[in-house]
């Protein structure tokens, strides 16, 4: 694993040490990063495959590219001692951070990973200047819009967008 130079945030929680590292933009051409790669498809695939029969087809995280993801510096894994346990996928846009995606695998999920996850994206766009982060997700992923709201997240908008069906969510940050 090839930690981002500018930030490696190591936490414990529950008696647990886990670190969020991000990647340098153009490591994805070393081996180590390709079998974080490979870990990283994995888990939105076995993070998101219920929801397949749900949507009528794979939800838009399992379609993206993460070796282009990793390379534009994009990407953030959660790492529980040496396996890469979750992951958050983050886009700077013009005036909002866009949290893309969280996934954590299956046998970690309900940890509060996801959780934390969320936080370190907020804590993320704050340090990058923003002072809102967005995020969307499909209208049939009816606990994540349960989860959101009750993060504080507020829904602003309902459309088709790129062949699904989208809830689009803001959060105002505090300085």
């Amino acid at each position: 694993m090839v930690p981002f130079t500018m930030l490696s945030i190591g936490f414990v929680q529950k008696s647990r040490h886990f670190q969020l590292l991000g990647y340098r933009c153009g490591a994805c051409n070393t081996s180590s990063v390709g079998s974080d790669i490979q870990e990283i498809e994995r888990i939105v695939t076995v993070a998101y495959k219920h929801y397949v029969s749900r949507i009528g087809k794979p939800p838009a995280p399992m379609t993206d590219d993460y070796r282009e993801l990793v390379c534009q510096g994009n990407v953030w894994v959660l790492v529980l001692g040496a396996e890469i346990t979750g992951l958050v996928v983050l886009k700077r846009e013009s005036d909002y951070m866009l949290l893309d995606n969280v996934a954590v695998k299956p046998d970690h999920q309900g940890s509060g990973f996801g959780r934390q996850l969320i936080e370190f994206a907020e804590g993320r766009a704050r340090q990058c200047g923003y002072d809102e982060i967005q995020l969307y997700t499909n209208a049939l992923m009816h606990e994540n819009l349960a989860m959101y709201a009750r993060l504080g997240y507020q829904e602003f908008s309902r459309r088709r967008d790129s062949g699904f069906d989208r809830v689009f969510f803001r959060k105002s940050l505090p300085k």
